[in-house]
């Protein structure tokens, strides 16, 4: 007896269970889409070039869990409920946008379609309207520039320009276009505030108003010579195209023969209100 079960054991386990095991480990790896996700996720790494692999992997599958229980299946709580996910699905949206940098300009276009069909999926669609809800595109763009290191009085005068009504739809290219000229003014922004650390010679004193007005007049000419009415990215190519030495003439003419001395000031503030709107007035107003 104990010889037939010790050869049918032998017999049964060398002839099935390794078989069925590998056959039952790869039908669990397809039907989970592991090979996808896996893909997707190493796609993502690579266009974000992220310093961290594991803490950038870690938060993309903890969106992904988020998003898949999240994910409207029937009834709810009403607005609460619809609210919640709006606010998780902004979240979202604005870490796809943030994977890639403007400047690599066909990844970046990707996320912000991912991000916009996202923000489509909290009843958008439902209602047969044409594109993501004014008041969330809006919202979006508030959380991009705030992101971005923009405080709340820099960013209004752009959101003044390019928001959208609350009950407006809007197309994905509008939508691109608001979030690339947010992305592409925070940049402009921190350029314009290097600048001024060029002209102050002392971080702790405001710097020569005749220098500043010198550096913004030179600011202002590369923008108005740029032909970047079709595309906002290259009112920030202007200003990084201001070369040290044409910087260094415009301070030295300003300063005159003498050297100049210390006369009326411009502090870090009204430089950077100043470079600001030399770049509105190039924003299209959304009618």
């Amino acid at each position: 007896m104990a010889d037939k079960r010790r050869s049918g054991v032998s017999t049964g386990m060398s002839d099935s269970k390794p078989t069925t095991k590998a056959e039952t480990d790869e039908d669990f790896l397809s039907q989970a889409g592991v090979g996808v996700l896996l893909r997707g996720a190493l796609l993502k790494l690579v266009e974000a070039r992220s310093e961290d692999p594991i803490g950038f992997l870690a938060e993309h599958f903890s969106n992904l869990a988020s998003e898949t229980e999240n994910s409207p299946v029937g009834g709810g709580d009403g607005e609460h409920h619809s609210n919640v996910l709006e606010q998780q699905q902004l979240s979202r949206a604005l870490w796809h946008i943030g994977l890639a940098h403007h400047s690599q300009r066909s990844a970046f276009n990707s996320n912000t379609r991912v991000a916009y069909d996202l923000l489509m999926q909290n009843g958008s669609r439902r209602h047969g309207a044409g594109g993501v809800k004014g008041r969330v595109y809006t919202e979006l763009l508030r959380g991009l520039c705030s992101e971005g290191g923009l405080s709340v009085t820099a960013s209004a005068p752009l959101l003044q320009r390019i928001r959208c009504h609350d009950h407006e739809a809007v197309p994905f290219e509008l939508f691109r276009q608001g979030v690339l000229t947010c992305a592409v003014f925070t940049d402009y922004i921190r350029k314009s505030q290097c600048l001024y650390a060029a002209v102050s010679s002392c971080p702790e004193r405001a710097a020569d108003r005749a220098l500043c007005q010198a550096v913004l007049g030179t600011l202002q000419e590369a923008l108005e010579t740029t032909s970047a009415w079709t595309d906002v990215a290259r009112y920030l190519e202007a200003s990084v195209k201001i070369s040290p030495c044409k910087l260094a003439q415009a301070m030295a003419e300003a300063q005159g023969p003498d050297g100049g001395g210390m006369g009326p000031t411009m502090d870090a503030q009204e430089f950077e209100d100043s470079a600001a709107k030399l770049f509105l007035a190039r924003v299209r107003i959304v009618s």
